[in-house]
């Protein structure tokens, strides 16, 4: 049920709140599908959650715009100090970061208007013939918005909240780009407890999905 609900929530521009698994980073994000969101979301998100607000996208789209992993463009560049790159994170899996973005309308890039602007005009893209031209005279890196790559083969590959969260607009019906940012806790200094998440949503009418549903809806379809 809780999916159902997490679902046409997606469509009708709200939030959902994804927990990854307890065996992995074990935090809760507010997601919210790109193409729907306004400043309002982003001052929610900041708000709300407090964590790093990124744009997640489906694999294919990044690599119609030749975008690839920070970790392999480092890894290629001329730096020195290749030990710096980001290996294999804690939780065991590589990073997804890519470039981090504003679009060439914002100004600083970081308020709640310029980050949702760049956003929406993330997904917007999506639905173009030249997606890479477009993406390339519209945007401007280094930004205020990571961009975060989902891998290849999404949940079978990596049951991170990248692949989560593109997957869940997915199967919504929507353009697979989405505002992720996870939610932290200022009293505990640590990401916040799956206990405070539920009573948070369940205060703002927000539902919670628990990333195994998403798995085993996964492994059935």
């Amino acid at each position: 049920m809780s999916l159902e609900n997490a679902l046409q929530s997606l469509k009708q521009g709200e939030f959902v709140l994804l927990h990854d698994s307890t065996g992995r980073e074990n935090e809760i994000d507010m997601v919210v599908a790109a193409q729907f969101i306004t400043p309002e979301h982003v001052a929610r998100m900041r708000q709300n959650a407090g964590g790093l607000l990124c744009i997640a996208i489906d694999n294919q789209f990044a690599k119609s715009l030749e975008l690839r992993y920070m970790h392999e463009i480092l890894a290629d560049s001329d730096i020195s100090n290749k030990e710096m790159i980001m290996g294999l994170a804690p939780y065991g899996d590589h990073p997804t970061f890519s470039l981090s973005v504003n679009h060439y309308q914002t100004y600083t890039g970081i308020t709640d208007q310029d980050r949702s602007l760049t956003i929406k005009e993330m997904a917007n893209i999506y639905n173009l013939e030249n997606k890479q031209k477009k993406f390339a005279s519209s945007f401007k890196t280094p930004g205020h918005v990571p961009l975060l790559i989902a891998s290849q083969g999404l949940l079978a590959a990596r049951q991170g909240h990248t692949e989560m969260s593109v997957y869940l607009a997915q199967i919504a019906g929507l353009t697979p780009v989405t505002a992720i940012c996870e939610m932290m806790d200022a009293q505990t200094y640590s990401a916040l407890s799956i206990d405070k998440a539920e009573k948070f949503g369940k205060q703002n009418g927000i539902p919670l999905i628990d990333g195994k549903e998403l798995i085993e809806y996964a492994k059935v379809h």
